[in-house]
């Protein structure tokens, strides 16, 4: 039996939370740590979108550089040897079909549909969802909920940044992700308002609170 049989029904017989796909890393989670699992390392990348960076060229020196596919390939290239426990990376519908074919094959699209958003007059079928590309991630068991590879929430307002996320939309990426709060991370590349941050602010007090 070779290694990757042995890794594979390793974990199937585990039912280990911390298993992804071998041809991903070559690892097994749960056989590098301790508990049944390891920790992981996320990020989730929020770049202005393929031909806005105009919309963020007072925020940063280098927003122009998001209007190249060329940059959002490196990006791409960035998450996949970086981070392969696993990503979620956020781009417009009409980028879709430029940035998905640069992403690896196992790959999924999520949804941010917008129940509330803006409605240009010279647009006549609205930009009301926004897609989001996802790889990896800790593997749920069966007791576990199961997460949609969709969320709908408002438009976030009057954040001062265009393209700032709702509150609610940072969850639902670490949900994605499957993160594990008491000891994984996920790295948000591209901060803006903070979002991510503060899911990690509200969630870690409320570990600490729950009863053993």
């Amino acid at each position: 039996m070779d290694k990757h049989t042995d890794c594979e029904d390793a974990c199937q017989l585990k039912e280990a939370k911390g298993y992804h796909s071998c041809q991903q890393t070559g690892l097994c989670a749960w056989l590098e740590g301790t508990n049944g699992y390891r920790s992981m390392r996320f990020a989730y990348a929020d770049p202005p979108y393929l031909g806005c960076g105009k919309l963020y060229a007072m925020h940063h020196p280098d927003a122009m550089d998001w209007n190249e596919p060329e940059t959002h390939r490196r990006l791409v290239e960035r998450l996949c040897a970086e981070y392969p426990d696993g990503w979620a990376m956020s781009l417009s519908t009409p980028s879709l079909r430029v940035l998905l074919p640069m992403c690896p094959l196992d790959c999924r699209i999520g949804s941010w549909v917008k129940p509330f958003a803006v409605f240009n007059p010279n647009v006549p079928v609205a930009y009301a969802w926004e897609p989001v590309i996802f790889r990896g991630g800790r593997r749920r068991g069966r007791d576990e909920p199961t997460v949609r590879d969709w969320h709908s929430e408002n438009i976030a307002m009057k954040k001062g940044l265009p393209g700032a996320k709702p509150p609610k939309f940072a969850m639902w990426i670490a949900d994605l992700l499957g993160v594990d709060w008491t000891q994984d991370t996920i790295e948000d590349l591209f901060p803006g308002t903070h979002g991510m941050s503060l899911i990690w602010k509200e969630r870690i007090p409320m570990l600490e609170e729950a009863p053993v």
